[in-house]
């Protein structure tokens, strides 16, 4: 098939472009929001192909991925016809929860596709064809070597995002452990949070990087409230890292016993901290049991499958 699909997450894209088809991804020249183009800091394979808005009209396409609400109006106007649609929500809903209607529920034959059960239950789409498909990951392979005592964390504009990624939880956790915390505008983390700047340092690293330097780093930390399940808990768990998370959205289902601990009591989740940092032997047996549940749970090659399924069935 020939996908028309726009470059708006590009961890999540990285999985689905390892599918079989062609991925046809708008490009502007300024490379705005809505052209970005492939991606620059991810290994996509060359079956994604760029392609300027100009040019839509005379291509081909058998499907359109949808992810932000206005991409339907970019369809009509940049296609002048309605391929068959489906609308990939990535996230978990914000507002009025859980009574919160999504945009694609007004919006004909189109096929809804949420990244986790929680977020299907959350989401009103009225009477919206729905379905899960849950993430797949690219193995980066069991990395993990916990030589740094210190504890990751993977979040993007934690300062502005606030609450929602629980960055006032950050300090707690810095008590713990030495915190790095990886991810886009970081910088002046620890002043914002009034604690010592070796006791919580940050960098924004690409992501070709990314993964090496969080296997060095003997425990993950998924302080987040209130959001999908983060991809970098996933790749964190497929690297072989001893996770300690809130248990909040999906995480309760991503993360079973033994791979990790996960609680929504601060007390419990910075002792297991503590825990990991003291004994190396143990956070080891605790990541090979994370890599193996995030293994069999959340797979490329299930992602792939579920996903080639719906879309013969939505181009039938």
């Amino acid at each position: 098939m020939r996908i028309l699909i726009w470059h708006v997450h590009g961890s999540w894209t990285t999985a689905f472009v390892q599918g079989p088809h062609t991925y046809l991804v708008p490009v502007t020249p300024d490379r705005d929001p809505d052209g970005l183009g492939r991606a620059r800091t991810w290994d996509w394979p060359d079956s994604v192909i760029e392609v300027p808005p100009e040019r839509l009209r005379d291509e081909h396409i058998d499907l359109v991925v949808l992810q932000r609400p206005h991409e339907l109006d970019l369809v009509d106007r940049w296609l002048g016809r309605r391929p068959p649609l489906v609308y990939l929500e990535h996230n978990a809903p914000h507002g009025d929860v859980p009574d919160t209607r999504h945009p694609a529920a007004t919006v004909p034959g189109v096929t809804l596709v949420h990244v986790t059960h929680f977020n299907r239950l959350m989401w009103d789409a009225g009477a919206t064809e729905t379905t899960v498909i849950e993430h797949g990951i690219v193995d980066p392979g069991p990395r993990w070597t916990g030589d740094l005592d210190r504890a990751a964390v993977v979040v993007n504009e934690p300062i502005r995002r606030g609450r929602t990624t629980g960055t006032d939880l950050l300090p707690a956790f810095a008590r713990a452990a030495p915190l790095d915390v990886f991810g886009m505008r970081t910088e002046g983390l620890a002043e914002h949070l009034g604690v010592d700047p070796d006791r919580c340092r940050t960098q924004d690293v690409v992501q070709r990087d990314l993964h090496s330097a969080l296997a060095r780093r003997r425990v993950y930390v998924h302080p987040v409230r209130w959001t999908s399940l983060g991809l970098s808990l996933l790749e964190a768990m497929h690297l072989g890292m001893p996770v300690v998370a809130l248990a909040t959205t999906e995480v309760t289902e991503a993360v079973p016993p033994g791979a990790g601990v996960v609680s929504n009591r601060i007390d419990v989740l910075t002792d297991a901290v503590r825990g990991f940092l003291a004994d190396p032997s143990h956070a080891r047996e605790v990541g090979a049991a994370a890599r193996a549940a995030a293994l069999a749970r959340y797979g490329l090659s299930r992602f792939l499958d579920d996903w080639e399924r719906l879309l013969k069935e939505v181009t039938r």
